[in-house]
């Protein structure tokens, strides 16, 4: 989903997978507000349970006011808040809508949902079959919300509909619903991992961005001095921890789920690959000991102000802009893999951030939701609302505009098109985000205290975050 502080990014996303916390704004342009992850990109395992009570009354959501009773001309529409607050939501999408109702003759009743409330509200619609028409999700709640049965497939004909799904870049699509099955969503606002960095601090040390992990490290190194750090991390933010631990578990061909579903989190490749997350921390010491504590976004911060060259994140802006800095100043290069390669790694750098939209099974107007699915997703739409909130268009076509074709966009739209897949599509993926996320906080709290975080004590955790699942 998409990133606290992304305004459409997760997290930030609009990111993570994933509430906002609140961080300047851009993302997925905002910076979205922390959910996390922005959403919180990760749903506690209550929130999970709630899903699986949710999955048994499998009711749907559609509210009268939806176009039922005789209003077909009438549709309500949850946004999550992707910009700075609701009151610039709102300054966003009125007039977007105000442009629908006249092409249509359907008016939307827009509500802007804050993050820490939104998934909530989502359970409680679905158990109680009132709420909107149509609604944002975080992209990393797909499979779980598909498996509650309360939202409309888009199946062949039904994507049709909205366009077909041709339009949409594969990875985006691929992050709306468990694989094998009709997505329960459509993309809409998207966004990708990548590794910023100074240009200047990189100037004066001499150095060019790095193309691999090591280089990473050894940068981090040559750049830690007189109070700045190589690079800043979130290592107490739950949905930033499992970001990091999927995109370069990627890396090191770790799976956290079996093909069936099962959870594997402590096999040698996530140790490894949460191994050498962990160490830029404890042992090589590049990346500041407080980092343990950021949750808020106060990484970006300390990018933005110079007290650190380096920040892996989601696709940002203003994030960066609405702390000081000037477009220009920052580069950005796709996360560095290890090299070699390790057996079995894949040329994957990111997960697939973002915001898909997704109409409730029982909506009074199916039609005319997804008249309004179809808008949104248009060519025209795509370019006026992710370059609104600094996100990439997830549909192909839009992404030809020249407001995504600026150096940072052409890096993500290459990191999105080939080397991002999505967070794992299985109804348990919010309970695998608070567990492992929670795991490697507590093995950053070690790490920042000097105690050893060896090989042994990860499989420990994650072998103890596995045992959360109940399996």
């Amino acid at each position: 989903m998409r990133h606290p502080t992304s305004p459409a990014s997760g997290h930030s996303a609009i990111p993570s997978g994933e509430p906002p916390a609140a961080a300047p704004s851009r993302r997925p342009g905002r910076p979205a507000r922390r959910r996390p992850g922005r959403t919180a990109t990760g749903l506690t395992a209550g929130l999970a349970a709630g899903l699986l009570l949710a999955a048994a009354a499998a009711c749907g959501g559609g509210t009268s006011s939806g176009g039922g009773n005789g209003s077909p001309k009438t549709l309500t529409y949850w946004a999550s808040n992707q910009g700075a607050d609701i009151a610039a939501d709102q300054r966003v999408l009125k007039p977007e809508l105000a442009k629908f109702e006249k092409q249509t003759g359907i008016e939307v009743k827009l509500e802007v949902v804050p993050w820490t409330d939104l998934l909530n509200r989502i359970l409680a619609a679905t158990t109680s079959g009132q709420g909107p028409d149509v609604l944002n999700i975080g992209n990393t709640w797909s499979a779980s919300l598909q498996a509650t049965g309360g939202l409309l497939p888009f199946d062949a004909k039904t994507m049709a509909e909205v366009g077909g799904a041709q339009r949409f870049v594969p990875a985006a699509l691929a992050s709306a619903g468990a694989k094998g099955k009709d997505p329960a969503a459509v993309p809409l606002y998207s966004t990708a991992y990548g590794l910023y960095y100074n240009k200047k601090m990189f100037a004066d040390a001499k150095l060019d961005p790095p193309k691999t992990w090591q280089e990473m490290v050894d940068d981090g190194h040559k750049l830690t001095k007189g109070g700045v750090h190589g690079i800043a991390l979130e290592g107490a933010s739950i949905p930033e921890n499992v970001h990091a631990a999927f995109n370069i578990g990627q890396m090191y061909g770790a799976d956290f789920f079996t093909p069936d579903g099962k959870p594997q989190f402590a096999t040698p490749q996530a140790v490894a690959a949460i191994r050498s997350y962990l160490d830029l921390l404890g042992t090589e010491k590049i990346a500041a000991p407080g980092n343990a504590e950021y949750s808020a976004n106060q990484s970006i911060n300390d990018f933005a102000t110079h007290k650190a060259a380096m920040l892996m994140w989601q696709t940002t802006t203003s994030g960066f802009t609405n702390l000081g800095m000037k477009p220009g100043e920052w580069g950005v290069v796709p996360i560095p893999a290890p090299s070699p390669a390790p057996p079995g790694g894949r040329p994957i750098t990111s997960m697939v951030g973002g915001i898909n939209l997704a109409v409730f099974k029982n909506t009074g107007n199916r039609d005319g939701a997804l008249k309004f699915v179809k808008f949104m997703t248009g060519d025209d739409e795509q370019k006026i609302l992710n370059k609104a909130y600094g996100s990439l268009p997830p549909v192909t076509a839009a992404q030809n505009d020249p407001a995504f074709d600026t150096p940072d966009t052409r890096v993500f739209k290459d990191i999105l098109a080939s080397h991002a897949a999505p967070l794992p599509q299985v109804p348990a993926e919010s309970q695998f985000e608070t567990a492992v996320g929670t795991a490697m906080k507590e093995l950053f709290a070690d790490a920042a205290a000097g105690r050893p975080v060896t090989d042994d004590k990860i499989k420990s955790k994650l072998e103890a975050a596995q045992q959360q699942m109940g399996n």
